[in-house]
């Protein structure tokens, strides 16, 4: 019998790093698990974290898979308010649309978990 899963949150299964050139910010999602990875090809796509930023003024969404590297990749376009310079807001790096992005909940077997994730 095949385990279904049921939803929960992203940052149990992976973790993020952001980084930020001019307006646009570049998230990774990198799982605990590298055979979590076809998970999250299904689960962590460009629509769903466009939807997740429904609520930001925001441009193209592009995701990028690295060969031989289980990770994706998020480049999101008009993301920083103007870039870091210029954005008034409290976070002008996008460090907390990573974690953000980590509040995605996904169908992940949970085996795929981190063993000291809460």
């Amino acid at each position: 019998m095949t385990e279904v899963p049921d939803k929960k949150p992203l940052h149990l299964f992976a973790h993020a790093r952001a980084g930020d050139k001019g307006n646009s910010v570049n998230i990774s999602i990198i799982p605990y698990h590298a055979d979590a990875y076809s998970h999250l090809l299904s689960e962590v796509t460009e629509d769903r974290v466009r939807a997740l930023l429904a609520h930001r003024p925001i441009g193209a969404v592009h995701r990028y898979e690295v060969p031989g590297l289980p990770a994706l990749n998020f480049v999101i376009d008009d993301a920083l308010e103007g870039g870091v310079n210029l954005s008034l807001g409290l976070d002008g790096h996008g460090k907390s649309l990573s974690f953000l992005v980590l509040t995605m909940t996904v169908q992940i077997p949970m085996k795929f978990a981190c063993r000291t994730a809460p």
